[in-house]
């Protein structure tokens, strides 16, 4: 980084390209702070990686590109943490059906899935902690954790079944 080319200017290039970049991020992610988030990430990584070649064009169509591929990582992330939550909810309730007091219920569920993680051996809830709270893979989890795939798989199944017998009272209730 010691020869600073003049796209190294970061403050005049982001004068120069934060509008497009903004503009197109807006399109892509749809709320404004997110927006800002992504606009903000992407020339930070602009910065930190140093992989645009003046040769290959402009160097607003390199961060446009960089944009795009950005905030669709971005979306199927949540995607995919969403489908994963929902996952485990269907798990947790395979026979919970919509009603009127759906709402209230909802409420009441999440103090008693709160409760019955407290009541789950500790090693079992972080597990479905991250999982649930944070969006986490099991991969991801065994790499924070330290532990072998095959052990966070056995403590989120273990932990699931018996969150299940803990909240089934709750199911049948009228």
């Amino acid at each position: 980084m010691a020869h600073q080319p003049p796209h190294h200017n970061l403050a005049g290039l982001y004068d120069a390209c934060s509008g497009p970049v903004y503009r197109l991020a807006m399109m892509l992610c749809g709320s404004s702070q997110e927006a800002e988030d992504l606009c903000h990430d992407v020339f930070l990584r602009y910065w930190q990686q140093d992989r645009y070649e003046p040769s290959r064009g402009p160097v607003l169509a390199y961060l446009l590109l960089l944009t795009r591929s950005m905030a669709i990582n971005r979306i199927n992330q949540r995607k995919n943490r969403w489908q994963l939550v929902q996952r485990w909810s269907e798990q947790l309730f395979p026979r919970a059906v919509a009603s009127p007091q759906a709402s209230a219920e909802a409420d009441d569920l999440a103090e008693r899935v709160r409760a019955a993680l407290a009541a789950i051996p500790t090693n079992q809830r972080e597990v479905l902690e991250m999982a649930y709270y944070e969006g986490l893979s099991q991969s991801a989890i065994a790499e924070r954790l330290q532990q072998p795939l095959g052990t966070v798989k056995t403590r989120s199944r273990q932990g699931l079944i018996r969150l299940r017998e803990l909240l089934i009272d709750f199911r049948s209730t009228p």
